[in-house]
């Protein structure tokens, strides 16, 4: 004689009890996660911002001077029109938005010396704190 054995699921309290620890540790992970996230965006800002202050520089060792405020960044990539003295492109790809998907503003001659370059945060605005904060090429 063959016995059937006996198959149980999960009860309904079970599985509320399982959600409800699962809610709570993602409750507890995820702001650190996301603090984590808004960090590496400010890091990875510094960096395209360094790495853009080099090219300026390499941009200004070949033709003398800086690129104006009309000219832009992009006269990292292509050449403009009256630059005879362009050794560039001085970057390998396009000019990168910054990490929250707007443009570096590039200002020459800048209030802070040749010129000022920086993105506005994650707020967009001027000044702020933590992830909001400028990120400049001046400080």
């Amino acid at each position: 004689m063959l016995r059937r054995g006996i198959s149980r699921g999960f009860t309904l309290l079970e599985l509320l009890v399982v959600l409800v620890v699962l809610g709570l540790l993602a409750g507890l992970v995820a702001p650190k996660y996301f603090s984590q996230l808004g960090k590496s965006e400010v890091k990875a800002a510094r960096a395209q911002v360094e790495g853009l202050v080099k090219a300026l520089d390499l941009y200004r060792l070949d033709t003398g001077h800086y690129p104006s405020t009309e000219q832009g960044l992009t006269a990292l990539v292509t050449r403009p029109g009256n630059e005879t003295k362009w050794g560039g492109p001085y970057l390998q790809k396009a000019v990168p938005a910054d990490p929250w998907g707007r443009n570096y503003a590039y200002v020459a001659p800048g209030e802070h010396g040749e010129y000022d370059l920086y993105s506005l945060g994650k707020d967009g605005q001027p000044g702020g704190d933590g992830e909001n904060a400028d990120i400049t090429s001046w400080e």
